[in-house]
């Protein structure tokens, strides 16, 4: 139970714990970060000293360290990169930058090495992170475990057990290997695993996960599966096959990078080189091709893909959505399905009390009724007890004291209050009768969860107990439809009949239920090998390994693990759905604005250095030139930072999406038995 362990330390005798330690990596601790900070601010020292006409000596040697923190990097791996006969963008980059040094365009060249040296630094940060959270992952498993021997008990580090040992799980501690109960009650939190909202109800015969957390009950489980091979292991693994084998992450103008680097080291040689053949003077043929390099050198092509990324991440990031870096943004423009989690995604994540119906022939109203259970259940920390007392609270029922107060794991509570027997608990482990019978039955078919409660023996009525749907969940399924052309499908660990019945509420035909973490990434890649490009959406740690396989990886912020927020590519902040299609449209206009930049940077090159190679273009109009298409495709792209670019595509508004168009009514919960 969740309350029972946020009360427990961070760790314990048996390596349980309900938060594991985090092990981060600090930005500055990557070289690739120290050296672009380095770069930048001799840049930014340099700059101002360029602009105010400051003497060679002063600025000359900042320009220098600039061009040497950070572009050795790049100039090395693109050294490397030409012994495996390929020519890397980095080095054109470099050379570019050198060029444009080697005709007095020290600013331009500086600029160029600044914006590369940057953009390693971003995904040196982004590989180290979530290299952090797989690691981390780790620790929700516990280090040892309690193992029974004839004579006694050991205690062992779980990686020692071995399949037909017996182990003892205590309350509040994590189970330390996969296996079955063989004896003992209790409750088990196997959120980490299923995603299931609410704590499961486990007794002998039934499977339990490692990392998973025991409630109040102690079990007796035999291990069933090596440390190695349980099912938090598998999740470690998948995630990490998962990164590195998802395809290379490429902007759209790295696709062609290869082809214009070759073209325009081949042109620059040939523009020095054939009019020296033909007579003409060292000098002249200097310029001439210095001149080519710094007119055909890719600065607006650069810029024309940052730009409109960039001012999109900027734009998403001001209503709630963390993109990681330009190619998330542009890999959200080609999402064409959508697969989405259930459980604190489409829901929630935390029950609620939807209905209170008093017994026939009991004489109670609701509120007494509620009244009633918020008093037995109050000394309880079963999630469903906080969920009756909190839903008293909203009403301003005052509750009773409660004496005599008993909980069994996987039954209920039982206390007295004003005199009376009350019992709060499972309908499948107590006696309903014939007064409750059909109360039950209408709520458990609803998809809700219910709570049976008795006074002195005798059904007082029932409680239904569901996990709210969020109230833009509607909405985005219908914005997610029109922008993929294709409704989303429903991917949850939950049961079948509670999938079901929310997927229906909210529009959703395609339900895949009773998902384990390999069988969420089994479903993602049979899609993507049919040639679809999924966007999962979800938030915990069972999440991750889809997050990590799918073509693009949205987490909810709020609720979500740290695997799942380092894992996905994007992730929204105030947990508001309505955002994912608003940020998918924000991506395809920065697709569109970056196609423009390309035809105008394209125009702009092609013009300049056919006037370069046809006559004699002046150098000073060569860098306007150069310098004057590279604002234009900059300001394009900053088009992106103004509000009314946010916008819901189905509604067609710009205004926040915390405020949709429909709103859904209750969701549904798994109907789990009951402490």
């Amino acid at each position: 139970m969740s309350s029972v362990l946020e009360q427990r330390p961070a760790s314990s005798a048996t390596g349980s714990g309900l938060v594991p330690p985090r092990h981060r990596t600090r930005v500055l601790a990557l070289p690739e970060a120290r050296w672009a900070l380095t770069a930048l601010v001799l840049f930014l020292i340099a700059l101002p000293l360029d602009l105010l006409g400051a003497p060679a000596w002063a600025r000359a040697p900042l320009y220098a360290a600039v061009y040497v923190a950070g572009g050795w990097k790049p100039a090395r791996e693109g050294l490397e990169a030409l012994k495996d006969k390929t020519l890397d963008v980095d080095l054109l980059m470099v050379v570019a930058a050198l060029g444009a040094a080697a005709i007095g365009q020290v600013l331009d060249g500086a600029l160029l090495i600044i914006i590369f040296a940057t953009s390693g630094a971003l995904e040196a940060v982004a590989t180290a992170r979530t290299a952090d959270s797989v690691r981390g992952l780790l620790d929700l498993a516990p280090t040892t475990a309690t193992r029974l021997l004839p004579g006694g008990e050991e205690t062992v580090p779980t990686d020692l057990l071995g399949v037909g040992d017996t182990v003892l799980v205590r309350p509040g501690e994590r189970i330390g290997a996969d296996g079955r109960v063989i004896d003992g009650t209790s409750d088990v939190d196997q959120a980490t695993i299923t995603g299931e909202p609410l704590p499961v109800a486990k007794q002998p015969g039934d499977e339990v996960f490692a990392g998973t957390v025991n409630g109040t009950g102690a079990l007796r489980v035999r291990v069933e599966r090596d440390p190695s091979d349980s099912v938090i292991a598998r999740i470690v693994r998948m995630v990490e096959e998962a990164s590195e084998t998802k395809a290379p992450t490429q902007l759209f103008i790295e696709k062609i990078e290869q082809r214009y680097s070759i073209g325009m080291v081949i042109a620059t040689l040939a523009v020095f080189t054939i009019p020296l053949a033909l007579g003409d003077e060292l000098r002249p043929a200097l310029l001439r091709a210095m001149t080519f390099m710094i007119v055909a050198s890719p600065c607006a092509v650069v810029l024309s893909t940052m730009p409109p990324l960039l001012s999109a991440i900027a734009n998403a990031g001001r209503h709630g959505v963390l993109a990681k870096s330009a190619v998330v943004m542009e890999r959200l423009s080609q999402i064409d399905a959508v697969a989405l989690d259930k459980t604190g995604t489409l829901t929630e994540g935390t029950p609620r009390v939807t209905d209170i119906r008093p017994a026939p022939g009991s004489g109670l109203s609701e509120n007494t009724l509620l009244a009633l259970a918020a008093a037995a259940e109050h000394p309880s920390e079963h999630p469903l007890a906080r969920a009756i007392v909190d839903a008293a609270r909203e009403r301003g029922l005052t509750l009773a004291d409660a004496t005599d107060f008993t909980s069994t794991p996987g039954v209920g509570v039982s206390a007295t209050v004003d005199g009376h027997a009350i019992q709060v608990g499972s309908p499948a482990r107590r006696t309903a009768g014939a007064e409750a019978d059909p109360l039950v039955q209408e709520l458990q078919e609803q998809g809700r969860t219910a709570v049976l409660v008795l006074r002195d023996g005798t059904p007082a009525g029932v409680l239904g107990i569901s996990d709210r749907l969020r109230p833009d969940a509607k909405a985005t399924v219908r914005a997610l439809t029109a922008l993929t052309g294709r409704a989303p499908v429903l991917l949850t660990g939950d049961n079948e009949r509670a999938a079901r019945d929310l997927a229906a509420e909210v529009g959703i035909t395609d339900v895949r239920a009773g998902l384990l973490p390999q069988d969420k990434v089994a479903t993602v890649q049979a899609w993507q090998n049919e040639g679809l490009r999924v966007m999962v959406v979800g938030d915990g740690v069972n999440d991750a390994p889809a997050l990590a396989a799918a073509h693009t990886g949205i987490a909810m912020g709020k609720a979500g693990s740290d695997l799942a927020l380092e894992t996905a590519d994007a992730v929204v902040v105030r947990d508001e759905l309505a955002a994912i299609p608003a940020v998918v449209n924000l991506s395809r206009r920065a697709r569109r604005l970056v196609i423009q930049n390309l035809i105008i940077a394209g125009t702009f090159i092609t013009v300049l250095v056919a006037w370069d190679l046809i006559g004699m273009l002046p150098l000073p109009l060569g860098v306007a030139g150069h310098e004057g298409s590279t604002i234009i495709v900059g300001l394009n792209g900053l088009r992106l930072l103004r509000e009314r670019a946010w916008k819901n595509p189905l509604a067609g508004n710009t205004a926040r999406t915390g405020t949709p168009a429909a709103t859904g009514a209750a969701g549904s919960c798994p109907a789990n038995t009951r402490s």
